[in-house]
């Protein structure tokens, strides 16, 4: 069971690692016009763990957890790639019940991880035991601005032999003019420095103990169209959940998206995927994006109506209407938030996420017809969309027809067009698939207003009820339901560009 923690501190961190030999001179930082003085604060001697678990799957999501001791920073580090050199660097200090013997990863940093490690046990990998040290730039301002860091390094893997080595790291600290990196790397390259062959110290120590089950395949390397697309999102879908956890601005929409693109395409890609086998998964992916949507719904209504009511005159603004609409929006966001993560805290999400992994993994049955599959998919989609306007074209002339269903009939449209729109990227179609979004896009406005319109229906008598002024509800009312119109007006052209990009793909 991992242990318990205080709160976690998150830092940014931009680095450039290096190798040397032994006889490598340091490099001279003097006559660099950023460079105001270089200060070097005595060696350092660090031991740190590492946890993993047994397949390696922080590894292999270049993603590292140590427990460090010594030095500046003791505590556990959470490693996580930000994009090129920059890394986010998760702290949670050591706690009196962490003993070295048996060191227990706090729940705070498991978590974070937790739709990579799942149930899986995270243990001791490595050790790496480093003789640093530092030399810290400081700009004109007084401030740190690089650090060089001269490493020496005795380290092994779980059962494996020991290694050593000496390495340079280059780290810039955030808000440091750019060019100053590639300046200071030029000092380093002059002094018979060499590009790292590794991210970090636990990649070159591990790269010697390949771990049990780990293919080695990521999606570049998977030929099928339709598998490649859904092994890139189900890592899309891993990499939104650590950000719904961390509860960043939009997320929770981005994790419901991915999860909609995946059950979309799993449905729609004949001959791709052995679905039959995993029906229980479109189910799981049904389920998943409806508890997700809770928090989505309501976050999609308080920006709605904080953006609306910010554009009315203030004399149309009456009475209590922004804590009903705005902060009552908020907090059901913060309840649909945290029903999220009790959902992707459950054995159940663990298993969709194995399964997800299960099925691109496996190689496509082959076609009995000899036709690509994607070929099949991209038309049989269209034909949805096309068979879901031409019903709700029937359901507009019917007078006795009401709005409700009409509305659903337009949804519907908007359902086969985003499956239209995920299948024609995965196969490379940009023209369909941006004629497909821009129906989705159209369509999902008129949704949101349908729902929007309800809901203010509903807060508008309890409003009332309590006494208060409502003309407010009904101007809003009125300004969603001029948009309804706008988009139904637009949606028969929408679908005429559509035609003409599938007839010339």
């Amino acid at each position: 069971m991992a242990a318990k923690s205080p709160e976690t501190s998150r830092y940014t961190e931009t680095e450039r690692k290096f190798e040397v030999v032994e006889s490598t001179v340091s490099p001279s930082f003097e006559g660099l016009s950023s460079v105001a003085r270089v200060e070097r604060p005595p060696s350092q001697s660090l031991a740190a763990v590492y946890f993993d678990t047994p397949g390696h799957d922080l590894a292999r999501n270049k993603i590292t957890l140590r427990r460090r001791t010594g030095g500046t920073d003791a505590a556990w580090h959470l490693k996580l790639p930000k994009g090129g050199e920059t890394r986010t660097e998760v702290h949670a200090p050591l706690s009196d019940d962490d003993s070295p013997e048996h060191p227990e990863v706090p729940e705070s940093l498991r978590d974070i991880v937790l739709a990579i490690v799942r149930d899986r046990p995270l243990t001791p990998v490595a050790r790496i035991d480093t003789t640093r040290t530092v030399e810290l730039l400081y700009g004109s301002d007084g401030e740190v601005i690089a650090e060089f860091c001269d490493d020496q390094v005795t380290a092994s893997a779980v059962g494996g032999d020991e290694q050593r080595w000496r390495e340079w790291e280059l780290e810039l600290r955030p808000g440091a003019d750019g060019d100053l990196f590639d300046r200071l790397t030029n000092r380093l390259l002059d002094a018979g420095a060499q590009p790292a062959g590794h991210g970090s110290k636990l990649a070159r120590v591990l790269s010697s103990a390949p771990a049990a089950g780990d293919s080695g395949k990521g999606p570049g390397a998977i030929k099928d169209p339709a598998r490649r697309a859904v092994a890139q999102h189900v890592r899309e879908l891993i990499e939104w959940d650590r950000a719904v956890r961390s509860d960043v601005w939009d997320s929770v929409h981005q994790m419901r998206v991915t999860t909609r693109k995946i059950r979309s395409l799993l449905q729609s890609s004949e001959g791709s995927f052995d679905i039959d086998a995993h029906a229980w998964v479109l189910d799981e992916l049904r389920e998943l994006a409806a508890v997700l949507g809770v928090a989505r719904d309501a976050e999609v209504l308080a920006e709605r109506y904080e953006r609306a009511l910010d554009g009315l005159p203030e004399a149309t603004v009456r009475g209590p209407v922004r804590e009903r609409l705005v902060e009552g929006a908020k907090k059901r966001y913060q309840t649909g938030w945290r029903r999220s993560l009790t959902a992707m805290r459950s054995q159940r999400y663990f298993r969709l996420l194995d399964a997800l992994e299960a099925l691109v993994a496996t190689e496509p049955p082959k076609s009995a017809t000899g036709e690509e599959p994607a070929e099949l998919t991209i038309h049989s989609a269209y034909k949805r969309v096309r068979k879901a306007a031409k019903a709700a074209r029937v359901a507009a002339g019917d007078p006795e027809v009401d709005a409700d269903e009409s509305n659903e009939a337009l949804h519907r449209i908007r359902k086969r067009a985003k499956a239209l729109r995920y299948t024609a990227a995965a196969t490379g179609d940009a023209k369909v698939a941006d004629r497909a979004k821009a129906i989705q896009s159209l369509l999902g406005d008129h949704q949101d207003s349908v729902v929007s319109r309800t809901h203010l229906s509903r807060q508008a008598e309890v409003a009332h009820t309590a006494g208060e002024d409502t003309f407010t509800y009904g101007l809003l009312y009125q300004l969603e339901d001029d948009l309804a119109r706008r988009c139904e007006e637009q949606i028969e052209d929408a679908l005429k560009q559509l035609d003409k990009s599938v007839g010339k793909s």
